[in-house]
Formats: C-alpha cells, sequence, structure tokens
C-alpha cells in the first residue's frame, strides 16, 4: 500500500473539504482522517448521492471527495453535495506541462477505500474491460488493489439479467473488488426487480446489504489504512445503522 500524505499533493487550494469539526484544545494531536472517495455514474441511483455524502459525513474523522461522470451530473445538484467534486474537465484543466499533478492518479493516492455508488451498466462494462475514458475509470484502473473498493451495481433489469452483466461483475471482483449487492424495488421506469442500487438505509432504497453497511464490515475486519481507521469511527459505524 503507497503511503498517504492527506491532502492531495499539490491541491491544498482546491482539494476535498470537510465542515470543521471542533478540537478540545490547541495542544490536541492531529489525528489523520481517513478518506473515502466516492464515484458516481450515470443511473438514476445517482439521486441519492447527496444522502449517501451526508451519511458518510457522519461518521467521525471520515474525509470525503466524489469522482462524477458527466452523465451522472444529471441526476444531482451540486449545490446539495457538501464536498468537493472532480470530473472530466479538472483533470485536463490541471495538467498543463510535464511538473503539473496528473489528478487521477493524485487521487488514488489520496484514498484509503474507493465507493462506486451507483455503478452503471456503461461504466461496469468499461471497468471490466480495462477502458479508462475518463477521470473516474483511470482512477479505477490505476486503483491501489491492496486498497478497498466497494461497487453497487444499478440498471433496469433487463440490462441487469442480460448474461454479459454476471461475466462483468465476476471480472470485478476477480480484480478483488467488493460488490454491494442489488435490492429489490420499483425501478423508475416502472419495472419490478431486484436490481436497484442498495446503498442507503433509511430511504427508497433500503436493503439488507447497503453501502453502508457494507462499509461498515470492510472497516472494522481490513487494514485499510496505514494508519488504521482510528476506533471512534469503527465504534460509530457499528451503532450508525
Amino acid at each position: 500500500m503507497e503511503p498517504n500524505s492527506g491532502r492531495l499533493p499539490g491541491l491544498e487550494a482546491t482539494g476535498p473539504q470537510m465542515e470543521p469539526r471542533a478540537t478540545s484544545s490547541a495542544a490536541a494531536p492531529l489525528r489523520r482522517q481517513f478518506h473515502v472517495l466516492v464515484g458516481v455514474t450515470g443511473s438514476v441511483a445517482a439521486l441519492k448521492l447527496p444522502l449517501l455524502v451526508s451519511k458518510l459525513l457522519d461518521i467521525p474523522d471520515l474525509e470525503v471527495a466524489v469522482v462524477t461522470t458527466e452523465r451522472a451530473k444529471h441526476f444531482y445538484s451540486p449545490r446539495d453535495v457538501p464536498v468537493t467534486l472532480y470530473s472530466d474537465a479538472d483533470e485536463w484543466e490541471m495538467w498543463k506541462r510535464r511538473s503539473d499533478p496528473v489528478l487521477h492518479i493524485d487521487l488514488r493516492r489520496w484514498a484509503d477505500l474507493m465507493l462506486v455508488a451507483p455503478l452503471d451498466a456503461n461504466t461496469l462494462g468499461k471497468v471490466a474491460s480495462g477502458i479508462c475514458d475518463n477521470l473516474l475509470t483511470c482512477v479505477i484502473r490505476a486503483w491501489d488493489r491492496s486498497k478497498p473498493l466497494l461497487f453497487c451495481p444499478a440498471m433496469n433489469t433487463a440490462m441487469w439479467e442480460h448474461p454479459i452483466t454476471e461475466q462483468q461483475v465476476g471480472q470485478l471482483k476477480d480484480f478483488g473488488y467488493i460488490e454491494i449487492p442489488c435490492v429489490a424495488k420499483k425501478l423508475v421506469c416502472g419495472d419490478q426487480g431486484c436490481h436497484g442500487c442498495c446503498w442507503a438505509r433509511g430511504g427508497s432504497l433500503r436493503g439488507p446489504a447497503s453501502a453502508l453497511d457494507q462499509l461498515q464490515l470492510v472497516l472494522h475486519t481490513a487494514d485499510v489504512s496505514p494508519c488504521h481507521l482510528p476506533l471512534t469511527s469503527r465504534q460509530y459505524l457499528l451503532g450508525l445503522l
């Protein structure tokens, strides 16, 4: 696992931000926060991105950033997401010459864990095939596989039941990524199926294995960071849901 220096290198002015938290005293030792990178793709389940981010920010000592595809932007307002959003334009605007930072590499170094929620059929196919034609898929292609990567498939029932989907999900699992299974629900198109993105308890997408549940399990059982997740965060996760 690569060393993690905290802020994205060279991006202090625009790096991921969280609302300030109170400290007990000026002399209190600084505790490194655990970095979660959320990837969001062009499924209608991206409507739940603000809810997912708000739930993550409730967890002590967690810092969150979001990488979005262009199509995902159709489903949420950036004003409702209280963390830094990165998209394709940021990658190209930041790199002008050889000494400039490469955003998808800096993001994979910054993050301790990646959660792709929702993962639409198009991006699923890209990742399974190794295609990296946008910022999100470049981060995934360059991902340090000693760190957890969780993915939440979300697509129409007919798309889910296509034979290629099982192959592609299996390929991601072979890479070492962790699937968060779909949940039975009525889809926006009106179909009933077991293929909605299951990633936020307490809302319409509630299910037996939500993304927060799986995140809790990963953080509780795995060595996911050079300095490990602070005990307070683990205790919070265990009682969150």
